[in-house]
């Protein structure tokens, strides 16, 4: 496995987990808090790890975590802060609610990004773009801050204006013979599923 030392990885973990009813980044997965499982795949790709969260909620965990710059603003507000933090040109932006991403499949992604002309890259699924497993460079930082300020919230409307490069089912397919590479877990019944699937690997 390769680390790359041009991309910082960031987790985003600034949600209020309604759905779920307790803080969804703390529950338990394969034996450790899904934030945390999270940080632990990220660390052998990347050049640092840091979570962009309320850094008291995960402060026991011994991860880098920054508070949102604007709380409030939802998932486009975390990747402006993780860019404007950033010092590397690459940028691997993750929701913590994805326990299926998979080592090959990010570190595929990564190298894509490294090589790509665009200013993101996207997978895309049947729901559409994943901003939420993606890779952002730098300049990104602007035209997001700009959307932001003008009262956009939805993520892929933020993107618009960039040069975004994206992933069709084809290409990932090889990475996701379970079908889950991009579900995320936001109710209980999602954490049981994901519980049964995962400690079943144990």
């Amino acid at each position: 496995m390769n680390k790359s030392d041009h991309v910082h990885s960031f987790i985003l973990s600034g949600g209020s987990s309604s759905r779920m009813g307790s803080d969804k980044a703390l529950l338990q997965l394969a034996g450790q808090p899904l934030i945390l499982r999270a940080a632990r795949l990220l660390e052998p790709l990347a050049a640092s790890v840091t979570v962009i969260g309320d850094p008291a909620r995960y402060a026991s965990l011994g991860l880098i975590v920054f508070p949102d710059d604007v709380p409030g603003l939802g998932p486009l507000g975390g990747i402006a802060t993780a860019l404007r933090i950033s010092r590397m040109p690459w940028n691997l932006v993750v929701g913590c609610d994805l326990p299926y991403l998979t080592a090959a499949w990010l570190e595929f992604l990564i190298a894509r990004a490294l090589v790509s002309r665009a200013d993101a890259l996207l997978p895309e699924s049947a729901r559409g773009p994943e901003p939420l497993c993606a890779v952002y460079h730098a300049r990104c930082a602007p035209l997001i801050s700009a959307a932001l300020e003008r009262g956009v919230r939805k993520v892929t409307d933020g993107l618009a204006g960039l040069v975004i490069e994206t992933l069709p089912y084809e290409e990932w397919k090889a990475f996701d013979s379970g079908g889950c590479l991009f579900k995320n877990m936001n109710s209980p019944a999602d954490f049981a599923e994901a519980r049964a699937r995962l400690d079943a690997k144990l």
